[in-house]
């Protein structure tokens, strides 16, 4: 651990979603531009222990690291804001903090002792902190789940109370709150965000720094009401407004001069000059597009698009890597029938086949996949997109009429998808599938997936149980679906593609999870530059 490591604490009031995620992520952005070595990690409240067995519609999209840590959809946001690849260990719930503690329990690690939230809960939470801190990183920004003043995130702003005394100047607490507008009044209304540290303070915690969502200006005397009430420097009060979209947070951050602010009270004395033009370059792109194209999304948690927000986000990237603007058309896989499928995507120049389990939704996504074979629009399948890539392949084009995946019919005749053979005796779900980094050998220097990535071993995060069946590899084979990627070591099936179509292409993994404002991945720059050309 290194002494010289310092931590930043973010906190929440009000409500929830106020963004403390993406105003973490903008200012390790500020911060990495200054020089600074940064990196992020959230604590999440809930007590199961990772997102993996979470449905989507409770917590969104379960984001996944090269070292297979299920997580949090904000360790995303991340990721794709610093182009750092985060770990297992930049995650943290209180049901892996509490399992911890309850295994070293059982062990006898306590010698007996009465095991208490204090000090055994705030020591393992301490623990999980500053095991980040190493040669590797000057600062360390820690975002706290929840809001202020609920009971599942009290150890962890006791922690943090702990953890400010023993630092000193070392360590800080930014709070995110709320300044609500009233229009029938046209006031914006102090009074919930000088609760909600008056909350705070009660804990034992003062605030270093006020970031405070609002719909319009908070003028410069509305922020000296809140500094006077809250215990802060004026110049500490910082606006953060609505924004045209979240790669904007960093430079109205940047405008209200959080970095300096920050770095100040972290006692920093030669700051280096800010360095973001790789950002700005992106988001002139972003904002300047010289084209545009529809792509439809088909899943079936599409009505929390979070739940997909790995997905959107890269096709913006993509997008912006060749000057595209980017609109997405949500559609929920179960609405595709045979009928409506024209007109469902007329307009829309590719299709993504989003990842997911269960039998919810299949026929639709098998309909989609065989409009946009036949009818040559771009497509892109991912994970189960892929498999029913399969399925549909294998039934219209081989002739496998009954052909399916072992995860939707255990019977069928034709398991051209099935259960990994290590998954087979496993019963718990959590936890078992084939998670984080794989190699991926690319076989074909003629494919579009190598004319992508430029090179023949890759490596992708994959979240999956269920793989291609071999056993059918010698029937593909006869056929134009070609198998342009494999893994070096089992030989199991990680890219499709489908030979004289303008670009169809299916992946085991999830390039999403890869996919970052500065470096773009590779198949969302070839599928979208694919939906430019004409046929």
């Amino acid at each position: 651990m290194s002494s010289n490591c310092k931590y930043i604490f973010v906190t929440g009031g009000v409500t929830s979603s106020l963004g403390k995620g993406i105003v973490a992520s903008s200012l390790a952005v500020l911060l990495q531009g200054r020089g600074l070595r940064v990196t992020i990690q959230k604590l999440d409240p809930y007590l199961n222990v990772d997102p993996g067995t979470l449905n989507p519609y409770e917590h969104g999209e379960c984001f996944v690291t090269n070292d297979g840590a299920e997580t949090d959809l904000d360790l995303g946001h991340y990721e794709r804001f610093l182009s750092v690849p985060m770990s297992k260990r930049n995650n943290v719930t209180t049901g892996s903090v509490y399992e911890k503690i309850i295994k070293r329990e059982r062990k006898g690690d306590f010698l007996g002792k009465t095991v208490q939230v204090i000090p055994h809960v705030t020591n393992e939470i301490k623990n999980r902190i500053t095991a980040l801190a190493s040669k590797n990183q000057d600062v360390i920004i820690t975002e706290i789940g929840g809001t202020v003043g609920d009971i599942e995130s009290l150890p962890y702003i006791e922690t943090v109370r702990q953890l400010k005394f023993e630092k000193g100047s070392d360590a800080i607490v930014i709070h995110l709150t709320l300044v609500p507008y009233l229009s029938a009044t046209e006031e914006l209304k102090t009074k919930p965000t000088q609760h909600s540290v008056k909350n705070l303070l009660q804990l034992g915690v003062q605030p270093d720094v006020l970031v405070c969502r609002a719909e319009i200006n908070l003028g410069k005397d509305l922020k000296n009401k809140i500094a006077l009430f809250c215990n802060v420097n004026s110049d500490s009060v910082i606006e953060s407004i609505d924004a045209s979209t979240i790669y904007d947070v960093p430079l109205l951050l940047l405008k209200q001069k959080l970095d300096l602010v920050v770095l100040e009270k972290l006692g920093y004395k030669n700051i280096k000059r800010l360095n973001i033009k790789k950002w700005n370059d992106f988001l002139i792109k972003l904002k300047n597009p010289t084209k545009k194209v529809k792509i439809a999304i088909v899943g079936k948690y599409v009505e929390l698009k979070d739940a997909y927000k790995s997905i959107s986000e890269s096709l913006i990237h993509g997008g912006v890597f060749n000057n595209c603007e980017v609109k997405i058309k949500w559609v929920h896989s179960e609405d595709v029938k045979s009928k409506s499928v024209a007109n469902i995507f007329r307009n829309c120049s590719g299709i993504v086949v989003a990842p997911g389990f269960g039998e919810r939704g299949i026929s639709g996504k098998l309909i989609t996949i065989q409009y946009a074979r036949t009818k040559n629009i771009s497509f892109l399948g991912i994970c189960l997109g892929m498999q029913m890539a399969v399925v549909e392949f294998a039934r219209n084009v081989i002739g496998l009429k009954t052909a399916h995946s072992t995860e939707i019919n255990a019977k069928t005749k034709y398991p051209v998808i099935d259960l990994m053979q290590n998954q087979k005796v496993l019963l718990n779900k959590g936890g078992t599938m084939r998670l984080g980094s794989y190699k991926c050998k690319l076989l074909n220097k003629k494919s579009k997936t190598f004319n992508a990535y430029k090179k023949d071993l890759i490596e992708e995060r994959h979240r999956h149980r269920y793989e291609f069946n071999n056993d059918f590899l010698d029937e593909f084979k006869k056929s134009d679906m070609r198998f342009v990627g494999l893994n070096p070591e089992s030989g199991l099936v990680e890219i499709l593609e489908l030979k004289n179509h303008k670009w169809f292409v299916g992946v085991q993994f999830h390039p999403e999870y890869k996919s970052t404002v500065i470096n773009p991945h590779p198949l969302f720059k070839s599928f979208i530059k694919s939906t430019i050309l004409k046929k």
